[in-house]
C-alpha cells in the first residue's frame, strides 16, 4: 500500500512535459490513449488558459468482437434494432460504427453493454 501511495505522489508531482511523455508511452507501448481533457487537468493551470471543449456527440465504434462473438452479435442486434444477419455482418466487419451522434451518457451506456458482452469498443 505504501508503494501505491508513493507512486500516486510521483504522478501528482509530474511536470507538464513528463505528463506528455507518459501519455506518449502509454499510447505507443500499450495502446492507451488518454483523453485530451485528462491530460489538460493533470497538467494544471500552468498548461495554459485554453479551455478544453467538451464533446456533445459521440460515435460508438466496435473495434472487435472479442472471444464472445455470439454475445456481441446479440448485443448489437438489440442495441441497433437490426436483424440477426445484419448484426452479424456488422460484427464481422469490425472495426465498424455501431451508432453515431449519441449523447455522452447514451454512448457510454451502449459502450458498457457491448463491453459486458465481450466486445472491444471505443467512443469517438
Amino acid at each position: 500500500m505504501a508503494d501505491l501511495k508513493a507512486f500516486a505522489e510521483q504522478l501528482v508531482n509530474l511536470t507538464v512535459k513528463e505528463v506528455n511523455e507518459l501519455a506518449t508511452i502509454l499510447k505507443d507501448e500499450y495502446g492507451i490513449e488518454p483523453a485530451a481533457a485528462a491530460v489538460a487537468v493533470a497538467a494544471g493551470p500552468a498548461a495554459g488558459a485554453a479551455a478544453v471543449e467538451e464533446k456533445s456527440s459521440f460515435d460508438v465504434v466496435l473495434k472487435s468482437a472479442g472471444a464472445a462473438k455470439l454475445q456481441v452479435v446479440k448485443a448489437v442486434k438489440e442495441a441497433c434494432g437490426l436483424g440477426l444477419k445484419e448484426a452479424k455482418d456488422m460484427v464481422d466487419g469490425a472495426p465498424s460504427v455501431v451508432k453515431e451522434g449519441l449523447a455522452k451518457d447514451e454512448a457510454e451506456s451502449l459502450k458498457k453493454t457491448l463491453e459486458e458482452a465481450g466486445a472491444e469498443v471505443e467512443l469517438k
